[in-house]
C-alpha cells in the first residue's frame, strides 16, 4: 500500500532507532515517503535491514541502514557520528528501539528488568548533548516512542512500563533544555498495536479493538502519521508533550 507524504519534510535528514521492522519501519517508511533521507538504525538482522532498504527504495526520499546496537553502552554518540559523516546536520531523531521481557512486578527477573529500562532511556541520554550540537535549529525534532504502560498498569509489563515512564519524564527535561536551541522534544504514545490476525493473543486483541471508540486497534501507520506531523514546521511550538495515538482507547473508563 502506498504511503501518503506529509508536506514540508522534503530534504530533511532523519534517524530512527529500531527501524527495520514493525513500528520503527512504519515510521521510517512514512518519513521516507515524505522526502526525508532516513537512516535506519538496527542491531541484529542484516536480512531485515536489506528488506527494509529495498522496501523504501521506491520512495520520494532515500534510506541508509546503520548497524549499531542501541543497547550497548555509549553507542549513541557513535551512531550520530556515523550519520554526521554523511550529513553534517540532522533534523529528526526518533527513539523507537525497545526490548521487552514479560514479568511480574513482585517477582521480576532483575537483570532483564534493568535491560528493558536501560534501552528505553539510555540511547536518548547518551545522544542528548550531541543532538543539541548537530540538529538543525528550527527544524530539529526529537521524538520518543512511548506506550500506555507508562501511565497504566498492563499485566506483566512492569519493565517496559517503568522504562517508558522514565522516558516520558526525560522528554520533558530535554524539551526545556533544548527548546532554546530550536529543537522540539516530544513523545508519541500508543496502546496495543494491530500486528495482523492469527496471533496467540487474538482474543485479547479483539476485545481491545471492541473497546476502542474509533472501532479498531491502532496500526503502526497511525503512529507513524503522528510522528511525521510532529516533524512539520507547524508543530514547532509543541514542546515536552506526550501525544497519545490510540483511537481513544485510553480514555475509556
Amino acid at each position: 500500500m502506498d504511503v501518503a507524504a506529509t508536506p514540508g519534510l522534503d530534504g530533511r535528514v532523519a534517524l530512527v532507532t529500531g527501524a527495520t521492522r514493525g513500528l520503527g519501519l512504519a515510521i521510517a517508511r512514512k518519513l521516507c515517503a515524505s522526502g526525508c533521507h532516513v537512516y535506519l538504525n538496527y542491531a541484529h538482522s542484516d536480512e531485515d535491514a536489506e528488506r527494509a532498504v529495498e522496501l523504501l527504495s521506491g520512495s520520494k526520499g532515500t534510506a541508509t541502514a546503520l548497524k549499531f546496537d542501541a543497547a550497548e553502552p555509549d553507542v549513541a554518540p557513535k551512531l550520530l557520528e556515523a550519520v554526521r559523516e554523511r550529513h553534517p546536520q540532522l533534523d529528526v531523531f526518533v527513539h523507537n528501539a525497545a526490548s521487552f521481557h514479560p514479568m511480574s512486578a513482585v517477582e521480576p527477573q532483575v537483570g532483564d528488568f534493568w535491560d528493558d529500562v536501560r534501552l528505553a532511556v539510555s540511547p536518548l541520554v547518551q545522544a542528548a548533548a550531541r543532538l543539541g550540537e548537530t540538529m538543525t535549529p528550527g527544524t530539529g525534532r526529537i521524538i520518543a516512542i512511548s506506550s500506555m504502560g507508562a501511565r497504566s498498569v498492563v499485566p506483566d509489563y512492569v519493565s517496559q512500563g517503568v522504562g517508558k515512564a522514565a522516558l516520558e519524564s526525560l522528554v520533558r527535561y530535554l524539551a526545556v533544555e533544548l527548546a532554546p536551541k530550536g529543537i522540539a522534544v516530544n513523545a508519541v504514545s500508543t496502546g496495543k498495536l494491530d500486528k495482523g490476525a492469527g496471533g496467540p493473543d487474538a482474543p485479547a486483541v479483539r476485545a481491545l479493538a471492541a473497546r476502542t471508540p474509533a472501532g479498531r486497534l491502532t496500526r503502526p501507520a497511525d503512529v507513524a502519521d503522528v510522528v511525521a506531523l510532529l516533524c512539520t514546521d507547524e508543530a514547532a511550538w509543541i514542546h515536552g508533550q506526550v501525544i497519545t495515538a490510540d483511537g481513544g482507547l485510553s480514555i475509556r473508563a
